[in-house]
């Protein structure tokens, strides 16, 4: 558009009265236009791209990553980089899939659009009108819980509440227990008040899916959504089910060395895995980010619909806020939680995001649709992966938005070194006290028997080679010795080291002296909320 081509003139010269009154009229247009030009203007090319992923893996110690970029209806960049295991040193692609965690809840909410769109499911309707045994804690939210209430983290439970049941892998609990365990928490906030995350009511969304199309989350998200987008390479978890031998593996790095861990089993069997069960690579994420930048269209000339822009907008519309952390950079206005999706203001541009965490899998998904752009980023390793994917996609996103370089990698990895000095310090100092206690000023056998919790079950605390020992008997892998540490509190050590949640026991005893109930809570602050110890309150069962 030739702007001033329609600026006011009086014999061949501009007229200054009716100029300014008609850049007073053509004000907003103006800026609209300069933002528009300011946001394209210093746009990453594909070479400072690898430039960048390469050395972010080499300053996080991140075994591997992937990248893909959607700009204006097309997949410009897709690469992988790095290795998928430092035991084989097979290549990263862009073929290869990473477990994108919490990144699936937006599958979950579009196969929930689809089900709204094909009149088998409303939004509004109560989750007990579909699964008739689910039951919150109290009857008033039972009764009025909705299938949206499922999906935007403003139940009035607790940050991930009832996760235990679900992290670490390996436990016995199915989804016909969690069904029916909300009923056992203490709600933090009122019902439909306060943004909390959780898990697990995703899984409730999930079981709607199978109950209402007849078939399982995992089935209908593979058949119904990634099928027809032709993501070929994507999956379902477990990924030993996946049949693929493209799989990255994921990492620990302790003390600056990577090691492999095991993958997160997922058990459809038990659960399905509509909080964070989907596989995928950044080809295939490309194709997700194109579909609903597109407004649900897909296929060649754009002549498929996956879901409608009616569809697309509820998913994208603020449904429980959030706290709007003050940035200048950004000058963000607001923040809150869609449908399966973060949503927030960025130098007056909408940001739709979300991130994904799970045993060694970090990713971040970031859309900027009146831009037309999406970013998407993989990596395979704690803890340096959460560094890598917030400086390497901020980098990208800043550079479409026309801000200069801000140096994101450098301040990750110096908040990086920051949190995990401060954890560090918290952590050693715990276990410094119990090192230098006198173990002879408690009578281990006032502690010993066995103790249960409403939702979580039994545990127990006996004797194993001399030592006091922790076992649950649900989670296998909540196991390990106990070694007092200040009054009538011990130090959990699991066995399983991938965790990072060695926890307190903390006993209340009675006239005697005798221990009734415990309590429990994380030892480092940096601990992972999933692991919800605060939630438990075991009481003596047995002795």
């Amino acid at each position: 558009m030739n702007i001033m081509a329609k600026v006011p003139i009086l014999s061949g010269k501009i007229n200054p009265v009716q100029m300014k009154k008609y850049f007073l009229n053509h004000w907003f247009l103006f800026l609209f236009i300069l933002s528009i030009a300011t946001a394209g203007s210093g746009q990453i090319t594909s070479a400072e791209v690898d430039s960048l992923v390469i050395e972010a893996l080499s300053k996080f110690t991140v075994a591997g990553a992937a990248v893909g970029i959607v700009k204006d209806g097309e997949i410009i960049h897709a690469r992988g980089y790095g290795v998928k295991s430092v035991n084989t040193m097979e290549k990263v692609d862009a073929h290869t899939s990473f477990a994108i965690a919490s990144n699936s809840k937006a599958f979950t909410t579009a196969a929930l659009a689809i089900l709204v769109e094909e009149g088998k499911l409303n939004w509004q309707d109560r989750v007990v009108d579909h699964i008739h045994e689910f039951k919150m804690y109290n009857d008033y939210v039972t009764q009025n819980f909705n299938i949206q209430d499922l999906i935007t983290h403003r139940s009035g439970l607790g940050l991930g509440a009832g996760d235990l049941q679900k992290w670490p892998d390996g436990s016995d609990f199915t989804l016909a227990d969690m069904l029916t365990n909300f009923q056992h928490f203490e709600p933090v906030s009122a019902f439909r008040t306060r943004y909390d995350y959780d898990n697990i009511l995703y899984l409730v969304a999930g079981e709607v899916i199978r109950r209402v199309s007849g078939m399982p989350w995992e089935v209908f998200v593979k058949t119904r959504i990634m099928d027809p987008l032709g993501m070929d390479h994507s999956y379902t978890l477990p990924p030993g089910l996946s049949g693929s031998d493209n799989l990255a593996i994921p990492h620990l790095a302790e003390d600056g060395v990577l090691r492999t861990i095991p993958f997160y089993q997922l058990d459809p069997e038990k659960i399905n895995g509509a909080a964070g069960g989907v596989l995928s690579n950044a080809e295939d994420l490309c194709r997700w980010m194109l579909v609903h930048l597109n407004g649900g269209k897909y296929g060649e000339n754009l002549q498929d619909q996956l879901f409608t822009p009616e569809s697309q907008r509820e998913m994208w519309k603020i449904q429980t806020s959030m706290d709007v952390v003050p940035d200048p950079r950004y000058n963000s206005h607001f923040a809150g939680y869609g449908l399966g999706w973060r949503l927030t203001d960025l130098q007056g541009f909408l940001s739709v995001s979300h991130t994904g965490d799970l045993s060694g899998m970090l990713s971040k998904t970031i859309m900027i649709p009146d831009l037309n752009l999406g970013v998407v980023v993989l990596t395979n390793s704690y803890y340096g992966g959460a560094g890598l994917f917030q400086a390497v996609s901020q980098t990208i996103v800043d550079s479409y938005l026309g801000l200069d370089d801000f140096g994101w990698m450098e301040r990750y990895l110096e908040r990086q070194v920051s949190r995990s000095t401060f954890s560090d310090s918290v952590v050693a100092a715990v276990w410094n006290t119990v090192h230098t206690n006198r173990h002879d000023q408690i009578r281990i056998e006032d502690y010993l028997g066995v103790y249960e919790d409403k939702w979580f079950g039994r545990i127990e605390v006996y004797l194993k080679e001399g030592k006091p020992w922790f076992t649950s008997r649900r989670s296998p892998k909540l196991t390990g010795p106990m070694f007092h540490y200040k009054a009538n509190a011990f130090a959990i050590r699991w066995e399983t080291r991938e965790m990072d949640a060695d926890a307190f026991a903390i006993f209340s005893t009675d006239e005697e002296g005798i221990a009734r109930h415990i309590t429990m809570k994380g030892i480092s602050p940096d601990i992972d909320f999933s692991y919800d110890f605060q939630d438990l309150y075991f009481t003596r069962v047995e002795d």
